[in-house]
């Protein structure tokens, strides 16, 4: 019997026994023989255009963020700032230098009742070269410190009035390397400009001079210009700004 006959609609009749169901119809599960969707990168559909699967990385024209600055000398667990003296290669060559003399100058012509004089002199010799060698300072939540073996000096933060760059050769009376001596253990000196100060340094040219207390203190960290920053800023958060600090953002001189 015909569709006309049966009374029903031949448009809302299925698909005849048998056949496969089209794919484009709603519900319909896909035959055997519907093609499988492309799986290689870069395939597109047919509705739209080709795009590629691969990952865009960043624009050349774009900036790159810079790596956070590093600390030339890390905190250690306690947040103390360290910093080894700045230490000078003809220093270190003038007391190598004075001790090969000693050692092979002067002892073989002293006679064996002498021989404490080469013995003593080697033995002073390493002793300030040790002292030299072991300079060394901190700045920790209160004060700072100025180390070297059998010396040094201790100045509370509070008590910082200026921080400036400076040299013995600035502070010595004729202007030259000559006319400033020292005496103790502290180093203590004095300057026609500033009168006694101490001093616990390793470069008499590259220093650091700070105004603190009733004597002034010359020292020489190694990167002056880093440690006079940390200084400055933990010496601010108690007496705010100096009146010299060569440390303060801007390097106000």
């Amino acid at each position: 019997m015909s569709g006309a006959q049966s009374g029903e609609d031949p448009s809302r009749a299925g698909p005849p026994s048998g056949s496969p169901a089209t794919s484009g119809a709603p519900g319909a599960t896909p035959g055997p023989d519907a093609a499988a969707p492309s799986s290689r990168p870069g395939a597109s559909s047919a509705s739209g255009p080709a795009t590629s699967t691969r990952p865009v990385g960043p624009s050349s024209t774009e900036p790159r963020a810079e790596p956070p600055a590093r600390s030339l000398h890390p905190l250690d667990a306690k947040g103390r700032y360290r910093a080894r003296g700045q230490l000078s290669i003809a220093v270190l060559g003038a007391y190598v230098v004075l001790l090969l003399l000693v050692v092979f100058v002067v002892a073989p012509r002293s006679s064996s009742t002498e021989l404490w004089v080469p013995y003593g002199l080697v033995a002073l010799t390493l002793l300030f070269l040790v002292r030299y060698v072991s300079t060394s300072y901190s700045i920790d939540e209160t004060s700072l410190r100025a180390r070297k073996i059998l010396g040094g000096r201790k100045v509370r933060l509070e008590e910082i009035r200026r921080i400036e760059y400076s040299s013995l050769r600035d502070l010595a009376p004729t202007g030259g390397w000559f006319g400033v001596g020292s005496w103790g253990w502290r180093g203590r000196m004095w300057s026609p400009s500033i009168g006694e100060f101490d001093s616990v340094y390793t470069d008499a040219a590259r220093g650091l001079l700070v105004t603190a207390g009733t004597h002034p203190l010359y020292l020489s960290p190694s990167h002056r210009e880093e440690f006079a920053k940390e200084l400055s800023r933990r010496v601010r958060s108690y007496t705010g700004p100096l009146a010299k600090d060569v440390g303060a953002p801007g390097g106000f001189q």
